[in-house]
């Protein structure tokens, strides 16, 4: 099984599906694959998915996490469209969304969503929202285009200097940079590969999914299931991770730089209750756990406006196992941006404990 709480499911996500095991388990029949509920947008040269519900302004747009979907915030965007608009979409390869050119650098990802609200008609101002590594594209987001940004949610966010247990031992994603030089984006001239085949996918019918993912509705696990199945999901995970290495480094090298900061925006941060280590050679669970909990306070700081919230009610995938603390954290964040306004501390449910500023 994939161990979804951290960074860590861009490498196991490749291993599982190449293994067939991936979050679900059974052989499927072949069937037509569903249409999407919203619409495939140009974003450049080859088009996204994106589904956008309710008409207020400012307009909420969701970064997924690795191996993620737009519908995987379906507990969260009915809720969040009543008091204003939101968007989830698919990043390319993912889904229906067309695989995009390569390499997935993080000024390529945010140049294709930029694209893509700017043809859906989906003008800014945003509020940028990133789940696991979806916060590092939320951040790019703000940081490419710092106009149209005028508040974040980050849920459950990877923190650059982030450690991962992989084979048994602590180790940070960054460490893998090899120094390449960045290249330029957005890319040009690049031929488009075919995108998703509307005419077959995996049945869904005799698999099941892995916990949190089955608490989403019956069609939206059938959806989840058909998505992990379409060989470009694969491609798209992989490129993605390419350049993850390099982008963190980046991101680590200026940390505390003025354009890598958020200045006074209006930030949450959401955090999972418990990490779930254990004591591995060279460092306890406990100073793993510390220094989890010391990172995601340090993305607190990226705003002089901020809340974190830590919730004793979930793990890593918090929209999915408590929807109404992101749903409501996305409604203080809009409205602290409507009101330019401070975010105000308060007795949210499931928030025992929060810090508030940057933390040293």
């Amino acid at each position: 099984m994939i161990d979804r709480r951290n960074i860590l499911a861009i490498l196991a996500i490749l291993i599982a599906l190449a293994a067939g095991t991936a979050r679900a388990q059974g052989d499927g029949s072949r069937v037509q694959a569903p249409l999407p509920p919203g619409k495939m947008v140009d974003a450049g040269g080859h088009r996204l998915h994106i589904y956008c519900t309710g008409h207020v302004s400012p307009t909420v747009v969701v970064e997924n996490g690795s191996g993620d979907f737009s519908f995987d915030w379906s507990l969260v965007q009915p809720a969040v469209s009543r008091f204003t608009r939101i968007c989830t979409y698919d990043r390319a390869g993912y889904a229906w969304s067309e695989p995009g050119p390569v390499p997935r650098t993080f000024r390529q990802i945010t140049f294709e969503l930029a694209t893509a609200l700017k043809n859906a008609g989906i003008d800014g101002p945003y509020v940028m929202a990133g789940q696991s590594y979806g916060g590092f594209l939320a951040r790019a987001f703000a940081r490419f285009y710092p106009k149209d940004v005028v508040g974040m949610v980050l849920v459950e966010a990877v923190n650059e200097d982030s450690r991962i247990v992989m084979g048994g031992k602590a180790v940070r994603i960054r460490d893998w940079a090899k120094g390449r030089e960045f290249p330029a984006a957005p890319v040009e001239n690049y031929k488009p590969k075919n995108g998703v085949s509307q005419k077959e996918a995996v049945s869904a019918a005799d698999r099941k999914l892995e916990a949190p993912y089955d608490r989403l509705s019956p069609e939206m696990q059938r959806l989840q299931l058909w998505a992990e199945a379409q060989p470009t999901f694969r491609q798209a995970v992989g490129d993605e991770m390419d350049w993850s290495p390099e982008e963190l480094q980046k991101m680590y090298e200026n940390r505390g730089r003025s354009e890598y900061m958020l200045g006074d925006m209006p930030l949450i941060v959401l955090t999972r209750g418990e990490g779930g280590y254990a004591d591995l050679p060279g460092v306890s669970a406990a100073e793993l756990e510390n220094e989890r909990l010391r990172l995601q306070a340090d993305l607190a700081g990226l705003s002089t406006n901020s809340v974190q919230i830590i919730d004793k009610k979930s793990g890593h995938n918090i929209h999915l196992e408590d929807p109404a603390t992101v749903i409501e954290a996305f409604r203080r964040v809009v409205d602290a941006a409507r009101r330019r306004k401070a975010l105000v501390p308060d007795n949210m449910a499931a928030t025992p404990k929060l810090r508030t500023g940057r933390t040293n």
